[in-house]
């Protein structure tokens, strides 16, 4: 919107005052008005727009993240592995980003959509702009095996949605609840074009919320492995910054799934750490 900022002009009387002698200069003939032929055509707002965008390409800036520079780092000559959370994002997921920022580590979050459309746009830009992964964790949490192809459907697609409208990207991974899948969930994943992800490190951090439990656990992992946490969990994160601690001394990276596996996994494929694709 293009806004005109006026002035407003003092009128004589305010400049007199009692007794005082005020010159007045004299009368200036006004200027030749233009004729209609000669006046400058009315501002098209959408025009002008058009060409400041032409002009400056980033005019008007995107509401959406940038993610930073893709990384090349090749798993199968580095000891790779993928941290993943699910459930989130919660009130300490921001805390865990801190940590992760902290250590130069990237994860995987599998998100609800209910949760995001609760937390609103800041923390998934943010998981963007750092170079983190988002991945599909359903709507509400439903075990996808129990509902109809159109249940599936719409706990994909509702979460797929939300999560492209606050940043502007389509998820290609999802994670079914519970880990639970089958012929249906495969092919509406397919459909929806999700591949599976699994995993072969479970710290169990939904049950023992106890930091020292679930940092023994995590780091049980061998080169290629997902691991599975939450951040909706406190003792989780309280877990983290050792976790990170004590894999980078091993001499681990911290990578995404897109990463570990080395570029776009197959739609509806199942996919479990260090094992790879399953074959479902």
């Amino acid at each position: 919107m293009l806004l005109g900022v006026g002035g407003c002009a003092a009128p004589v009387a305010h400049l007199r005052s009692e007794g005082a002698r005020v010159s007045v200069a004299p009368a200036v003939p006004d200027a030749p008005v233009p004729s209609a032929a000669r006046r400058p055509p009315p501002i098209d707002p959408a025009e002008l727009a058009a060409k400041l965008a032409a002009i400056q390409p980033q005019w008007p800036r995107s509401r959406y993240p940038v993610a930073p520079a893709a990384r090349h780092i090749n798993c199968r000559r580095v000891k790779c592995v993928a941290l993943t959370y699910d459930d989130g994002p919660g009130e300490y997921t921001g805390q865990l980003l801190d940590i992760l920022a902290r250590h130069h580590a990237r994860a995987t979050f599998f998100v609800l959509g209910q949760r995001v459309a609760e937390d609103g746009p800041h923390t998934l830009r943010r998981m963007v702009s750092e170079g983190h992964e988002i991945g599909n964790h359903t709507w509400s949490h439903a075990q996808l095996t129990a509902l109809s192809e159109a249940g599936i459907r719409g706990e994909l697609r509702r979460t797929q949605q939300i999560v492209h409208y606050v940043t502007g990207r389509w998820m290609t991974l999802m994670r079914p609840p519970y880990g639970s899948t089958g012929e249906r969930v495969a092919a509406e994943t397919r459909r929806e074009g999700l591949a599976q992800i699994l995993w072969d490190v479970d710290t169990m951090d939904w049950r023992d919320r106890d930091s020292l439990i679930v940092t023994q656990r995590a780091t049980t992992v061998t080169p290629g492995s997902v691991v599975l946490m939450h951040d909706i969990h406190s003792t989780t994160v309280e877990a983290a910054a050792q976790v990170l601690d004590l894999l980078a001394l091993r001499g681990y990276a911290f990578v995404t799934l897109s990463e570990l596996y080395g570029g776009p996994l197959v739609p509806g494929r199942v996919y479990a750490g260090e094992a790879g694709p399953t074959g479902r």
